[in-house]
């Protein structure tokens, strides 16, 4: 299957509004180490954003725009979100804004509240430029292994019962799962699992933290065997799609490509409830373990493009070793910039992480198995 085309891919000014901190989950894998339940994005906050953005159509210069909303778990502050949305409209229309029509808010969602009158009246408004994703991991195992309420209680049930109105609004609707070391021998089992739950896309990714131990890759690569062997033998492929399974992934780097940066920090713009910009979201301070926050400016009194530049410099040459650019499986080899940054052994955006890179290496392998035999079975030469 054919992975499903982003909208506006590169086209699109990626803005996101940090609108809470807090969240009903305690994920044990969550990269958000602050959480709170105090820092919520006030409206004032908001709007200055909006009118910042709006008004500086040289700076934000795309043809397009996606208004991104997280947290936390952004449909907690829905009465905000609802509010944001028609003023960003409004606006639109009355400046008569290249981003007219040309826009999207976007949610990733933990689903929990999905049911809910507010934010089903949210959806049903704004259903022609919304794209929301609800995060399940698989199975009731894998699921409740780490996405739990902060009693320790799992959030499956909770989250599975929205699944099907959720796929009614937005048919082929995607799912993000997360894997950790843990959760390793629940992959194929929860991948097959979500699709009989009718998502035929999983984009499905490791956590670019230091959390690995000796064996993962092995396990790792046998479950992504398995499930290459269920996949090609019960022709899911034909409807399905996996993310962990792609064609051109596992080669070596193209040198076209040396000039680009996995990452679109710095080429984004996030806003959080005090109204400081950041280059994204994993730059916050709930984001970060040991580093300080990377702020490029504030509602007030705008970008900082001192503090700006040093993100626009950055790609795959700049921040990666020689072993890195080098290595003979580079292709797919994915990082987080922000992840980058707080792994450092200095306070500095050019120095990058390593440490799935054992990881991506069986991902690897597991791949050319998926490709080796799906051609066998196709008759491909």
């Amino acid at each position: 299957m054919e992975k499903r085309k982003i909208w506006q891919e590169g086209a699109a000014k990626n803005i996101t509004f940090i609108v809470t901190k807090d969240c009903q989950l305690v994920c044990k894998y969550c990269y958000l180490v602050g959480k709170n339940i105090k820092e919520r994005m006030p409206w004032e906050v908001a709007r200055q954003a909006i009118d910042y953005i709006l008004d500086d159509t040289e700076q934000f210069s795309e043809r397009s725009a996606v208004f991104d909303f997280i947290g936390g778990e952004p449909f907690l502050e829905i009465d905000l979100i609802d509010r944001i949305c028609d003023y960003i409209k409004c606006q639109l229309f009355a400046r008569n804004h290249p981003w007219f029509d040309s826009y999207r808010f976007n949610f990733s969602t933990n689903g929990i509240n999905y049911h809910d009158e507010k934010v089903q009246r949210f959806i049903k408004k704004n259903l022609r430029h919304l794209s929301i994703g609800i995060t399940i991991d698989g199975t009731p195992a894998k699921h409740d292994l780490n996405r739990i309420y902060k009693s320790g209680k799992g959030s499956y049930h909770d989250v599975a019962k929205n699944i099907p109105l959720w796929l009614e609004q937005f048919p082929g609707g995607a799912t993000k799962v997360t894997i950790s070391s843990p959760d390793i021998p629940y992959i194929k089992e929860s991948v097959l699992h979500l699709f009989v739950l009718g998502i035929t896309e999983v984009n499905i990714n490791c956590v670019f933290e230091d959390v690995w131990r000796e064996g993962d890759d092995a396990l790792f690569e046998e479950q992504l065997t398995g499930l290459a062997d269920e996949i090609i033998e019960k022709r899911l492929y034909k409807t399905h799609g996996c993310s962990f399974f792609a064609e051109h992934i596992g080669k070596p780097l193209d040198r076209k490509l040396q000039n680009q940066n996995w990452c679109g920090a710095g080429m984004m713009l996030a806003v959080d409830a005090a109204g400081y910009f950041y280059p994204c979201t994993r730059f916050a301070q709930y984001s970060l373990r040991d580093k300080k926050a990377r702020i490029i400016g504030n509602v007030r009194e705008g970008i900082d493009p001192n503090k700006l530049r040093p993100f626009l410099a950055l790609d795959r040459c700049t921040q990666s070793t020689g072993e890195c650019i080098d290595c003979e499986v580079a292709s797919g080899c994915a990082w987080c910039q922000g992840e980058n940054y707080d792994a450092a052994c200095a306070p500095t955006i050019y120095q990058r992480s390593t440490a799935i890179c054992r990881m991506h290496k069986a991902r690897v392998r597991a791949n050319n198995y998926y490709w080796n035999k799906l051609y066998r079975a196709l008759e491909i030469c």
